[in-house]
């Protein structure tokens, strides 16, 4: 007996060194850079439907559940008219299509990586977000179609991120072109890869991008951040979904994700927020308040200006994980892409400035 508590008890401290890292609770803060308030009708209604969706597909399981998900998202925008125009890009090991409002200037460009627990998603699941994207930006999308789990690894889809950021170096919608402004954006899972991409672009000594745009990211798949408990219940999104995997033991969430990613839950290609957030490009990150992944945008931000890094983060009470992908129809996500307008004048003026040094 005592023999099994001892190699217990080893199991559980090899587990937290090797697979968890460091404690990050010295970054969480109770600031939050929003005031409260009620949110708008047109939020009921999405949460309403969420809700209703979730009942209809409780009874599916494994595939059948997944692939109903899949089906749901790719189709949830059929009927809306876009003013961008989409066209699908298949060059070798790049998969995507080019996301083009009227107008814009194609010398500018925003890689977008989407979001859906890295099982789910596309291109065409995102084109509310791709579309203000390319409107409020002034730039060519390009949405990347990387490769999923279950049928590819997560080292797979880290593979097709980076290789399509070294392609929008030198590609336009139109083909090779020279780049003027590169921003690099995503959502949840896809907020993930933006932030993973932005710090191995840096390390490959490869041109930065002038920004990034994480929309309620997931920054670190240790699971350890507060409000992945905290904020079960207020997620109608993830609450349901993911809420049960934080009744389990976190060490089982741990060793699942080295067998299943092949990489350490804290390994900074999982985990951003674990690796180095110094000499990154500016970063803003919105989050909802009432969101299971609110900890780990606020995390990431406070690590990163802890580094130096120009790094923002702007918050909206009550929201849905990822509101801004109802956009036009729920006005806060119309308001989180004024924003993001906003942020990117920003840099803009600031790109100006330093070329006129």
């Amino acid at each position: 007996m005592a023999w099994f508590l001892l190699f217990a008890l080893a199991f559980v401290v090899v587990s937290v060194i090797v697979l968890r890292g460091d404690r990050l609770d010295y970054l969480d803060s109770n600031i939050l850079p929003q005031p409260n308030r009620a949110p708008s009708e047109s939020h009921h209604e999405v949460v309403a439907s969420m809700k209703a969706f979730t009942a209809e597909s409780q009874g599916l399981k494994g595939r059948a559940r997944l692939q109903t998900i899949r089906d749901y998202m790719d189709n949830m925008h059929d009927g809306k008219v876009f003013a961008s125009s989409f066209t699908p890009v298949s060059e070798g090991d790049i998969r995507g299509e080019w996301v083009v409002a009227p107008g814009v200037d194609t010398r500018r460009r925003v890689l977008y990586l989407h979001g859906g627990a890295f099982m789910m998603g596309s291109p065409r699941s995102h084109r509310s977000i791709t579309n203000r994207l390319s409107e409020v930006a002034n730039a060519a999308v390009f949405a990347l179609d990387y490769r999923l789990l279950p049928e590819h690894s997560r080292l797979d889809g880290i593979a097709d991120c980076q290789n399509g950021y070294r392609w929008i170096l030198q590609n336009g919608p139109d083909g090779p072109e020279p780049l003027d402004f590169l921003v690099v954006s995503g959502d949840s899972a896809g907020g993930n890869l933006t932030l993973m991409t932005i710090a191995w672009a840096r390390d490959e000594g490869l041109r930065p991008a002038d920004a990034a745009v994480a929309l309620s990211p997931s920054t670190d798949t240790t699971l350890t951040a507060p409000s992945m408990k905290t904020n079960v219940a207020s997620d109608p999104m993830l609450g349901p979904a993911f809420g049960k995997l934080t009744r389990f033991p976190a060490i089982i969430w741990w060793w699942a994700t080295l067998f299943t990613s092949r990489m350490k839950p804290s390994d900074p290609r999982n985990s951003p927020l674990r690796g180095d957030l110094s000499g990154l490009p500016p970063v803003l990150v919105q989050a909802s308040e009432a969101e299971m992944l609110l900890d780990d945008a606020r995390r990431y931000v406070n690590k990163a200006q802890a580094a130096g890094t120009d790094a923002r983060l702007q918050c909206w009470p009550h929201m849905v994980h990822v509101w801004q992908i109802f956009t036009p129809d729920l006005p806060e996500a119309e308001d989180a892409f004024e924003r993001i307008g906003e942020f990117l004048v920003s840099i803009d003026a600031t790109v100006e400035e330093e070329l006129a040094a």
